[in-house]
């Protein structure tokens, strides 16, 4: 790669680190804030002063704020999360199996979102200001109405209730076997399918259409190629950088946001986790959860920005 490349790369990358710093304090700050006193929510209401005070010397709560700051930074760089105040047990231990669950309900709406969106995207501009373009563009739009709670349970209806094809309750376990694991997250992943669909085959759509406009498109078409070639040839890959970009943040939504899609299916999963926790008030967890979430959505920012940069002609051949 050239020296420019080089250069923007490494900026990008010290962006993201300071950035996910600067949410680390955020979060922290955010947890310290909340009304309610942590030792009260975890002995009750009958617990003694000296029960209280004991848990929060014990907690560390009785230190500065700033001291307890480093403290969790410093834990989290070598890898210890803490404890859960909730159950004792340790948060990364716990995690682990959370946020492979998690990451494999993403990657498969993935599998069928990508693909599925870059293709009617394609069609879309094919059949541009025909009838087939405004049934997928209208369908689209129609589909970013709705809420996820809201196609969670009309799935979960049509699917689980009237038809029982597939599970209400989206249970997975520790032997289960591949197939049995992809019907349980069927009806999950189509509800997340289907958030991030009309959204990317909208921006693909546009960015195709915007590029569409360039003189060696028309060229192309000159020269007597079908529309679908010139779209195909020439149009899609000069507008690859845009469509990476808006495949990345849909790819960190499916991570980040699937806290309410997690919560309909029941699903074992990173959301459902942190959910659990904040209605205990345990605070490490919360912390611990909210910082994966914003290192998971930072990380496939700056491969967007990445994927952008080296994709650039102007900035790989500089003149």
């Amino acid at each position: 790669m050239s020296s420019p490349v080089v250069k923007l790369v490494a900026q990008r990358v010290a962006l993201g680190i300071l950035l996910l710093l600067a949410v680390s304090v955020l979060i922290f700050a955010g947890t310290q804030i909340l009304p309610g006193d942590v030792a009260q929510a975890i002995l009750g209401q009958s617990a003694t002063p000296e029960s209280l005070a004991n848990l929060r010397e014990q907690l560390g709560l009785n230190q500065p704020a700033y001291i307890r700051y480093f403290h969790w930074l410093g834990g989290v760089v070598t890898g210890d999360l803490g404890t859960a105040m909730s159950s004792g047990q340790d948060i990364a231990t716990s995690i682990k199996e959370r946020l492979w669950n998690t990451l494999f309900l993403a990657f498969w709406a993935a599998i069928v979102a990508i693909p599925l969106a870059i293709t009617l995207g394609l069609i879309a501009v094919r059949y541009r200001n025909g009838w087939v373009d405004k049934l997928i563009s209208g369908v689209a739009l129609a589909s970013t109405s709705f809420p996820e709670f809201f196609i969670g349970y009309l799935l979960v209806f049509y699917f689980a209730v009237q038809h029982q094809w597939f599970p209400a309750i989206s249970t997975v376990y520790e032997g289960m076997s591949f197939g049995e694991r992809l019907q349980a997250i069927a009806l999950p992943a189509a509800a997340l399918t289907l958030v991030v669909l009309a959204h990317m085959m909208r921006m693909t759509r546009a960015a195709i259409l915007n590029v569409m406009q360039s003189a060696y498109v028309e060229t192309a078409e000159l020269k007597g190629l079908s529309a679908f070639a010139v779209i195909r040839r020439h149009a899609f890959p000069n507008a690859i950088a845009p469509i990476i970009n808006v495949v990345m943040l849909n790819l960190a939504y499916l991570v980040v946001g699937v806290v309410v899609v997690e919560v309909i299916f029941v699903y074992p999963g990173m959301g459902q986790y942190l959910v659990d926790h904040v209605t205990k008030r345990d605070v490490p967890v919360v912390q611990a959860v909210g910082l994966i979430f914003a290192a998971v959505y930072i990380t496939l920012n700056i491969i967007a920005d990445i994927a952008a940069i080296v994709a650039n002609p102007r900035l790989r051949h500089p003149k």
